[in-house]
Parts: C-alpha cells; structure tokens; sequence
C-alpha cells in the first residue's frame, strides 16, 4: 500500500510541477479564477501534497517532509520570477504554507487518535 501512496504522490508533484510551468493561459479557466479563488486553489492543492506526503512515511519527521513540501512550493515560485508568463506571488507561498500547515496539524491529531 505504501508503494501506491507514493506513486500517487510523486506523480501528483510532477502534476503540480508541470501546471507550474507552462503558461497560465494554456490552462483552460485559469483566467475565469478570482484573486481568492486563486489563493484557495494554492491552499487546496498542497493541503492535498501535503496530507499524500506525510501518508507516505519516508522515514524523515513530518515536519520535514511539509518543510520539503513548502520548499517545492518556493521553488516553483522563485521560476515564476523568472518566468516569462508567470509571475512570483508572496501570497501564493502564504496559501501553500496555509495548506501544508493544515495538513500537517490534521495528520498529528488524525495519529494521536487511537480506535
């Protein structure tokens, strides 16, 4: 079971990734999004990336493997910057921090639960 947890989590960042770096009107309606759409969206996906991660059980804490989460987040961010379509948002990196802190705390209250 572990083995497809990770595939999906891999494949999953590859997914993000290549969102990430083909031009945003190549996307069909990511134009039709609003400014707070845009930021849940942020928040949603790697609330998603993050909760998958930490499912995987690398053998690192989960405080690293959402660290090592964020930090895909920022590195995607820093090639927007330089990006000829995309452009680098303080506010997409807070709605990913968001989205991996809520992961993370779900996950330890989901593991302190004993049935």
């Amino acid at each position: 079971m572990t083995y497809q947890i990770r595939l999906i989590f891999f494949i999953s960042l590859s997914l993000v990734l290549y969102l990430s770096l083909v031009p945003s009107f190549e996307i069909p309606n990511f134009a039709s999004l609003s400014f707070y759409l845009d930021k849940l969206a942020h928040a949603l996906i790697y609330f998603y990336l993050g909760y998958i991660g930490l499912f995987c059980r690398f053998g690192i804490s989960p405080l690293t493997v959402t660290l090592l989460i964020f930090g895909f987040g920022l590195m995607v961010e820093i090639v927007h910057y330089y990006h000829p379509y995309r452009f680098f948002e303080y506010l997409d990196l807070l709605a990913n921090l968001i989205g991996v802190t809520i992961a993370l705390l779900i996950f330890r209250i989901k593991s302190n639960i004993s049935y």
